[in-house]
């Protein structure tokens, strides 16, 4: 792995149960802020790490695995609708 994937795996490993984060939070915890990109795909390409706490700024699912992530979130206490996540 990378400096970058590294960062960003440590990142996502520390997230607990029902804590629900942007990429562009990812990207900023882990020291490289403005990579929020760079985090999509590295959950794109190295799967697992925690991927479904990950959603967009406006706390939207990540396209094409709504279903998944809802599921995997509503598991954890996170509130979930319409393919986004509601804050409080």
């Amino acid at each position: 792995m990378t400096p970058f994937e590294t960062d960003v795996a440590t990142v996502l490993a520390a997230l607990r149960d029902g804590e629900v984060v942007s990429y562009g939070e990812v990207a900023a915890e882990a020291g490289h802020p403005g990579a929020h990109r760079a985090v999509g795909r590295f959950l794109r390409d190295y799967g697992g790490h925690h991927w479904w706490r990950v959603v967009t700024s406006t706390g939207r699912l990540v396209p094409g695995h709504e279903v998944e992530q809802a599921r995997l979130l509503a598991a954890e206490g996170v509130d979930v609708s319409d393919g986004r996540v509601r804050t409080a």
